[in-house]
């Protein structure tokens, strides 16, 4: 099997036709990649929007002398990811580069939150990259090689208030970023995840309600490119990335990321084996608060507020 690069690889990227998902697009199709962008033209909100996006962006794309073909596919479904990987093989070939990166927000205090709203994200945020990636690693594992990239979210791994749906549906998307790694690694398989800042259509609904967050909006807005995000996913699509799986990584104009992933920072036991009771869990916990091991509340926007030194 000859090595793997991006020239002449057969990509398909969910939400391709604006944003993130097109800056990874353009980038993949520059380097040479024959590129399947699929966009359902869904609204932030996941209502359909404009349908026709997808193949306008094609055109476009075809202009500037890039081997782009599209397809308007709701990948939220069994059916629709079935189809776009169908389309992919019947224009180019079997999916080399996999990047899931659609994504829709229907933010809602938890208390307030409908099960369908719950369930509309998670099966557009989290369940198309698994009906993908399920796909996609068959034909991957073939040919002893693949690249697969899930674009996930701070809010998933730090978390943000109102997004109990999307961050659940990210902080999933992680850990099948995980796992997927730990299944694939033996044939030549790559699975890593990007939780991209970038300004988008998603940052502008961003309320500048607090201090904190005009800080944040201001790291972002008119400094986040979503070009930098399709530089990282170049690269780890690339043959120089081979050995890099299983990894979190965040991208913000200039700056990247390597993200912690969760593991025990404290540990305690009991003398002899002893069972557990309430006075050794509280000196416990008081210790643990005493040298700064809980996690605090912050949320993400709060988090990534802060400017890098």
């Amino acid at each position: 099997m000859a090595p793997m690069g991006v020239e002449g690889s057969v990509a398909l990227v969910t939400g391709g036709a604006r944003g993130i998902g097109l800056a990874v697009v353009r980038a993949l199709a520059r380097a040479g990649a024959r590129v399947v962008l699929d966009d359902a033209g869904l609204g932030i909100d996941g209502r359909t929007e404009d349908p026709e996006i997808a193949a306008r962006v094609e055109a476009q794309l075809q202009k500037e002398g890039l081997v782009v073909r599209s397809t308007a596919e709701n990948v939220g479904t069994s059916e629709g990811a079935k189809a776009a990987v169908q389309f992919a093989r019947e224009c180019f070939g079997p999916v080399d580069l996999l990047v899931n990166n659609a994504a829709i927000l229907q933010d809602r205090m938890v208390f307030n939150m409908e099960e369908k709203s719950f369930e509309e994200v998670l099966r557009n945020n989290l369940f198309s990259a698994f009906y993908l990636t399920q796909l996609c690693s068959r034909d991957m594992r073939e040919r002893l090689q693949g690249r697969i990239i899930n674009m996930v979210s701070s809010s998933g791994l730090i978390g943000n208030r109102g997004q109990a749906n999307y961050g659940a549906a990210k902080g999933g998307l992680v850990a099948l970023s995980r796992i997927s790694a730990l299944d694939l690694a033996r044939y030549g398989i790559t699975v890593n995840a990007i939780a991209p800042f970038a300004h988008t259509r998603v940052t502008d609904t961003i309320p500048s309600t607090t201090p904190w967050i005009v800080e944040y909006l201001s790291t972002v807005k008119g400094v986040a490119s979503p070009e930098s995000v399709g530089t990282l996913v170049r690269y780890l699509c690339s043959d120089r990335a081979k050995v890099i799986t299983g990894q979190v990584f965040g991208v913000r104009g200039d700056e990247v990321f390597l993200f912690s992933q969760p593991r025990p920072v404290g540990s305690a036991r009991t003398e002899r084996g002893t069972p557990l009771e309430e006075g050794f869990l509280q000196r416990t916990f008081d210790s643990w608060e005493k040298e700064g091991l809980f996690t605090s509340l912050e949320t993400d926007l709060m988090y990534f507020a802060r400017k890098a030194k």
